[in-house]
């Protein structure tokens, strides 16, 4: 019998309702919030003027906004997906609608009176779900009992992954263009949690039956043959040094946020987002083969859609022993459970850290540490930078943190008791706007100036360089800043030598340099090793 392997090209997209799955359509109030605010809208928008998309995907300045980019006019399409969804999500559409509409009376009525006479005023959609609060100065506010929401309106009826072949690092910006059927794609009807994805993702370096997987998925006869050509009996290339033997310490940068520390014993990777290997790519790059056969932690960072990536993390999921991941702020709409998002999406053996917390390793410790900004000054607690304590040294990964309050940094200093040998920080310092992100959460419209000046923005050049002087760094490393062409269909960044974060961060390596710290803006690969 003839065995067959994944071909490591293969892309694997994981859709819900057709749309790029990300964290925040995983969790049901979010998903809600999303698709009504942003995918009907965006839609609605299309099947109204085709055009204006057209012209809009064209212009550069224009990326990463709500515009639909196809070649041909798929306007029926659009319209016939329209219909689907308000047919489809028709409890999440009333969901939303219904906290919305509940959270505007609780601001206008409660005014620091008793809350007990409003809990006669919830929502058929809400009973026995939401708790209300006020802080203390007397701000109402809902509680969201996340799992009983799970338990009533979670469903993977609509979970797809989508499978191609990939030729390019070109991808349409996934936020804002749903995925139409395409004749170079198939497409898996499975829930993200089914163990059956394990199997097909281990084919990339283990063979299996062709036949077996095809049945496995109930291939349909039109899509086999395409299927078939996804495989080959040609074994993966043997990459010789993806496991680590040394007796120091190596980290690898893979591109992004996404870093892997080894030792002999052990294998951290942050922040997984990994590129396919694209044979007319001029960028060197590290990709899915040159990952170990073992991944003890997976940490993630916090909970944006370019640090959790559920098209990583599903073909990683086999061969990964824990998640590590921020606690969020239990009840809150715009922080839901990253623990429950990966529960439901079939992961297992997660560790929640809060701030300060540690997990002991053999030669060291994983520190979470705060992480200020980036959040558009949202009660939002699921983020996290962390410290790697090994073999003697510390490594702090401080992701997309915004210096707003420099003392901190004297705090965590003092904390761990010792200087920082190699940071790692991004320094997209002119962030999008709340709405980018967080308006479809809201419930009534912030002001146009609240909203741009109110952003998912990191460190300057001021900043950084402050972070840098107050934990005595060594060395340190820009990285997080989305220039990976491969990161663009996510993120929707794009530079040039003009703009301000290249700017800031051109001005913070001269100042590293100038004053004898190892610096250097990460692009592509990177390989340190420390014996």
């Amino acid at each position: 019998m003839t065995l067959h392997y994944l071909k490591p090209t293969i892309k694997a997209e994981p859709l819900t309702w057709r749309w790029y799955a990300w964290s925040y359509l995983i969790s049901p109030v979010t998903a809600a919030a999303n698709i009504v605010e942003r995918h009907l809208k965006i839609m609605q928008s299309y099947a109204q003027n085709p055009k204006v998309h057209a012209q809009a995907v064209k212009d550069p300045k224009m990326l990463g906004g709500p515009f639909i980019d196809y070649e041909t006019d798929r306007t029926e399409e659009i319209k016939e997906l329209i219909a689907l969804t308000k047919q489809e999500c028709q409890p999440l559409i009333i969901l939303n609608d219904a906290l919305k509409e509940f959270d505007r009376l609780l601001q206008s009525e409660a005014k620091g009176d008793s809350l007990e006479g409003i809990y006669q005023k919830i929502p058929e959609a809400l009973k026995g779900m939401i708790e209300l609060v006020y802080d203390l100065n007397n701000h109402p506010s809902i509680r969201l009992i996340e799992s009983f929401f799970y338990k009533t309106y979670y469903t993977t009826k609509h979970q797809t992954i989508s499978l191609s072949n990939v030729t390019s690092d070109y991808r349409k910006f996934v936020l804002s263009t749903p995925r139409l059927d395409q004749e170079d794609e198939v497409y898996l009807d499975v829930a993200f949690s089914d163990t059956k994805l394990d199997h097909l993702f281990r084919m990339k370096e283990e063979p299996s039956n062709l036949t077996e997987i095809t049945q496995m998925f109930d291939i349909p006869s039109s899509k086999q043959s395409l299927f078939e050509s996804f495989f080959t009996t040609t074994p993966p290339l043997k990459v010789e040094d993806k496991n680590y033997h040394g007796e120091g310490i190596r980290l690898r940068y893979f591109g992004h946020a996404c870093m892997l520390v080894q030792t002999k014993s052990l294998s951290i990777l942050f922040d997984p987002l990994i590129s396919y290997p694209i044979q007319e790519g001029n960028i060197p790059r590290y990709t899915f083969e040159d990952l170990p056969d073992q991944i003890d932690y997976v940490i993630i960072t916090h909970n944006h859609q370019d640090h959790l990536m559920f098209e990583t993390l599903l073909q990683l999921r086999h061969k990964i022993k824990h998640i590590v991941f921020p606690e969020n702020n239990k009840g809150s709409l715009q922080d839901p459970s990253i623990r429950l998002i990966l529960q439901h999406t079939g992961f297992s053996s997660l560790i929640e850290l809060e701030e300060m917390q540690t997990i002991p390793l053999d030669d060291g410790e994983i520190i979470g540490l705060p992480f200020f900004g980036e959040h558009s000054d949202l009660n939002i607690r699921s983020k996290l930078s962390y410290c790697i304590k090994l073999k003697g040294k510390s490594f702090m990964f401080a992701a997309d943190s915004n210096n707003l309050d420099t003392f901190l940094y004297d705090h965590i200093l003092n904390y761990l008791g010792s200087s920082i040998d190699m940071l790692f920080l991004g320094m997209e310092c002119d962030g999008a706007p709340l709405s980018w992100l967080y308006g479809p959460l809201l419930s009534t419209p912030l002001s146009r100036g609240f909203d741009r000046n109110r952003t998912l923005s990191g460190s300057n050049f001021e900043k950084a360089w402050a972070i840098t002087q107050k934990l005595q760094c060594k060395q340190v490393y820009i990285y997080a800043m989305g220039q990976e062409p491969w990161l663009e269909y996510i993120s929707s960044l794009k530079y040039s030598p003009t703009s301000i974060q290249i700017i800031e961060s051109d001005k913070f390596i001269e100042a590293c340099r100038s004053n004898n710290i190892e610096s250097e803006r990460l692009f592509g690969k990177k390989e340190w090793v420390l014996e």
